[in-house]
């Protein structure tokens, strides 16, 4: 191989033939997004759609600035600095990788402790929008009630201290009211987590801190600030030494390259108080309807990672596609999707729930996303909540089947026993892993205990139906292992 490009501006023109560069001026690209937490999928999803806008000449005054909070943002912020926040995505299509490099990110603000230059530059009047990828898990709200988490050491400290706060919600409050004060006045709040409401949830999570320090100025926000849902879509693995490799594979070194899958979703809600760029034009899609697709989405695609990836991983299997590859969590996948989910998703424009099914199996089988079942196991007890839980009660509310969904939350109590069947150990892979952990092993004598975690069932122990099945999964997977139970429920082929 000829000697590998070492990917900035003044490279761009030594990138080797068959690999996309951005054909816009980037020197003439101005602010316009704050983006929190830039994390894979973000520069895979809501930095490609915006870089597809400026190929065609559009919303170059919408360039991002990255941002985090955490000590581990400050190791991202150099490594995208170093090639002037360039970023190499390789598309996983079956039918053979292709690479482009994409702009659409200029700059990356400073990681500090009190986020003074964050909480600076979100002030300035040329940020419009402030989005964010924190996690799930990251919007201090209890997922079985829903409601804000005051009691968090770190939104009591962020209430207590609002003009050094520790929190991106916290910083996002801090530089509201230097608008406020300023006349800039108000930017649009973007969720783009995996969250049913994401809007609402970062509307809810900024407005009750506010509220705690200066109901005023909460008011304010929750009266002029927008924050539209959306629905996300994009399978984006880790970075690992094998994704490093296959940036290589086209002769470029990128010391953060981001592979994908090739199927890429976004709806929004139409609901930007200072301007937006013309998303749809992309590819994205502005609608009203956005809770239908996100239902959709989070409880087949999402709820179908968590009940492919527990068993997988329980086996030893590593990937995503792998598990689909194994007949016995095939089965057990489509036949609870099939039975004891559907019933309760509505079709959307374009696409009802069982199509939408056969196109997740068929993006769960590509062998190019090297996806691991430990990433996507990750936090259950936001997951499960998530993605897994609504399905349960929804089907309960409607007197339907639910011995697929009871299996899966004994699958999740026999995850956090971390014991595969082969005798290995499973390492930590939750937030609340001692927690979860220390309920898991009472479980082991009282099973019904670990569906009475109200913050993640709430009711559904008082289900007598739900409670027996679910007792008698965790004595058959204690008894006889993953794959027999899987077989017992799921029978058939795949």
């Amino acid at each position: 191989m000829d000697e590998l490009v070492s990917l900035s501006n003044d490279t761009l023109e030594q990138v080797p033939n068959g690999v996309a560069v951005p054909s816009y001026d980037r020197s003439k690209l101005t602010p316009g997004i704050v983006h929190i937490g830039l994390g894979n999928f973000h520069r895979a999803h809501q930095a490609w759609y915006l870089h597809r806008l400026m190929e065609q000449g559009l919303a170059h005054d919408w360039a991002i600035i990255g941002a985090g909070v955490r000590p581990a943002d400050a190791a991202q912020r150099e490594r995208l600095l170093a090639q002037d926040c360039l970023t190499t995505l390789v598309e996983l299509d079956p039918k053979g990788k292709s690479a482009e490099i994409t702009g659409a990110m200029i700059d990356f603000i400073p990681v500090e402790p009190d986020n003074a230059a964050l909480i600076a530059r979100m002030a300035e009047p040329d940020i419009r929008i402030v989005s964010l990828t924190v996690t799930e898990g990251g919007y201090y709200f209890d997922p079985a009630t829903g409601e804000f988490d005051r009691n968090h050491p770190d939104i009591v400290h962020d209430a207590e201290n609002p003009a050094t706060p520790k929190t991106a919600f916290g910083a996002i409050i801090a530089a509201l009211k230097l608008r406020r004060a300023s006349g800039a006045g108000p930017f649009t709040g973007q969720c783009c987590d995996n969250l049913q409401g994401n809007g609402a949830i970062l509307r809810r999570t900024i407005v009750s801190l506010a509220r705690m320090s200066d109901p005023d100025l909460a008011a304010w926000i929750d009266a002029n600030c927008s924050f539209p849902n959306s629905m996300v879509d994009c399978i984006v693995p880790a970075t690992g030494p094998k994704e490093m490799d296959m940036a290589q594979s086209f002769g470029i070194k990128d010391a953060a390259p981001v592979t994908h899958e090739n199927f890429r979703q976004w709806v929004i809600e139409d609901d930007f108080c200072a301007g937006r760029p013309d998303y749809d034009k992309a590819g994205a899609t502005f609608s009203d309807a956005v809770h239908d697709f996100e239902v959709m989405k989070l409880r087949i695609l999402n709820g179908g990672h968590q009940m492919i990836s527990m068993p997988g991983d329980l086996l030893g299997i590593i990937t995503i596609s792998g598990c689909m590859e194994h007949a016995s969590i095939h089965r057990f996948f489509k036949k609870a999707m099939q039975e004891e989910v559907l019933a309760n998703v509505k079709p959307v424009p374009g696409m009802d729930p069982a199509s939408y099914l056969d196109l997740i199996v068929t993006r769960f089988s590509n062998p190019e996303i090297v996806d691991t079942t430990k990433r996507v196991a990750f936090d259950g007890s936001s997951r499960q909540p998530g993605f897994i839980i609504p399905s349960i009660h929804s089907a309960l509310q409607n007197g339907q089947p639910t011995d697929g969904l009871a299996l899966m939350s004994a699958l999740w109590l026999r995850y956090c026993l971390a014991k595969r069947d082969d005798g290995s150990i499973i390492e930590p892979n939750d937030p609340n892993w001692d927690a979860l952990q220390a309920v898991a092993r009472e479980a082991e004598k009282n099973p019904v205990l670990w569906i009475e975690q109200q913050q993640y069932y709430g009711d559904i122990a008082k289900n007598t139906p739900f409670k027996d099945s679910f007792v008698k999964w965790v004595s058959m997977l204690e008894d006889k292992g993953i794959k027999e139970t899987l077989d017992a429920y799921g029978g058939g082929t795949a």
